[in-house]
């Protein structure tokens, strides 16, 4: 038999048990698409972070509490305050420094009418909406004089304004946070986010007003610092670290209580937890393509035993064992490879939607591997079974009930 009549009688097999050769396509149909769509979920994770890393720019550095130091080795533990972020606002001792932004952050229950909602309060100052690129798209953000006499205003993220106020606009509304009420100022632009962190859901308030109202006189959760320029950013973090220290009377860097992060370093410990979390999920849908591979040897098998006539037949008239082995093998590899991609159909189609908060990104390289995989798959579970036909004995395959 040439090629083409191997391709035809591979065919024949396969549309003689339509039911069969489906359930066996459906096994790797889910495999391959599980693993194409399950990749494009961690990659379009590690997108999303990265865009929203990069929205707060190059020149952006964070300070949070927490460090090497410990109370054991004779250091007092200290949180940061906003003695650390009014010394780090000092121009003489820090140049390169342009901007800071202390926060506090918090979750309440917030009340608009009948509406109810948990949302989480970020207190600070009118600096926070250009340093961390949060533009307010609908009326304003409040001012420094606001921020002074601690007026009660907020501005919500574009989420949480339709989740409060699903009819109307928000701007010129109240809100309540506990039984104290808000004036919505302003609606900051939508952004983009992952499962993991959404900024659309923020509620923003004057740092004086939060800790009056709401968190108390306490530690902030972290200081913002935007750098006069990309090029200064590692400058301008030596003076961060040299302020802070010298505030917080730290005198062995081992014994920090604080940590400076800028974007680039953020963006690689978030690259390596997607990563991370990129595989698991690939690996995970890499067992229903494993199974689906058992599958098609199972079928093949079936398939052998119910043509084993045939087979006694075709070798009584003289064809040979590579002839009957590459005719099953074919057929193990076109149900695997149609599959496969049919899989890759139903993953294109799946990342039209959003998983766990997560627009998926289809990786063109998943999409040639799954597809080289199904064939492997065809060729190695298909083998036993073809292997298996090939070695019959003609007289023992023509008694064959």
């Amino acid at each position: 038999m040439n090629g083409l009549e191997v391709l035809r009688s591979s065919l024949r097999g396969m549309t003689s048990n339509k039911m069969r050769s489906a359930l066996t396509l459906l096994g790797v149909l889910i495999g391959v698409g599980s693993v194409i769509l399950l990749v494009g979920v961690g990659s379009g994770s590690a997108k999303a972070v990265a865009a929203q890393i990069d929205s707060l720019g190059t020149s952006t550095l964070t300070v949070r509490a927490g460090g090497g130091g410990s109370s054991a080795g004779g250091i007092r533990f200290q949180n940061l305050t906003l003695a650390v972020s009014d010394a780090l606002a000092v121009k003489d001792q820090a140049p390169d420094i342009k901007a800071v932004v202390p926060e506090v952050t918090t979750s309440q229950t917030i009340t608009a009418g009948t509406v109810s909602t948990t949302a989480q309060i970020v207190g600070t100052t009118s600096d926070y909406f250009s340093v961390t690129n949060s533009p307010v798209a609908h009326g304003t953000s409040f001012t420094a004089n606001d921020y002074a006499t601690a007026r009660r205003l907020v501005v919500i993220g574009a989420q949480l304004a339709t989740t409060l106020f699903p009819s109307t606009d928000a701007v010129g509304k109240t809100l309540i946070i506990g039984s104290t009420p808000y004036l919505v100022n302003g609606v900051m632009a939508a952004k983009d986010s992952t499962g993991f962190e959404n900024t659309n859901t923020v509620l923003v308030a004057p740092l004086t007003r939060v800790q009056q109202s709401i968190s108390g006189y306490g530690n902030l959760s972290s200081i913002v610092l935007q750098a006069t320029g990309s090029g200064t950013v590692t400058a301008a973090q030596a003076e961060a670290t040299t302020i802070i220290n010298s505030t917080l009377k730290i005198t062995n860097p081992t014994d920090a209580t604080y940590s400076i992060s800028n974007q680039s370093q953020l963006l690689t410990a978030r690259t390596s937890a997607t990563s991370t979390f990129t595989a698991m999920l690939a690996a995970v849908a890499g067992i229903s393509l494993l199974v689906g591979g058992i599958g098609v040897t199972n079928i093949m098998l079936v398939t052998v035993t119910e043509r084993t006539r045939e087979i006694g037949i075709r070798k009584a008239l003289g064809a040979t064992r590579g002839a009957i082995m590459g005719q099953f093998l074919t057929e193990a590899t076109l149900l695997s490879l149609i599959g496969g991609v049919l899989g890759v159909a139903a993953a294109v189609i799946g990342s039209q939607f959003s998983i766990m908060g997560v627009k998926p990104s289809i990786v063109t390289s998943s999409i040639v591997l799954a597809l080289g995989v199904s064939m492997a798959i065809g060729i190695f579970f298909g083998g036993y079974p073809a292997a298996r036909a090939a070695a019959m004995r003609p007289v023992d395959a023509l008694r064959h009930d």
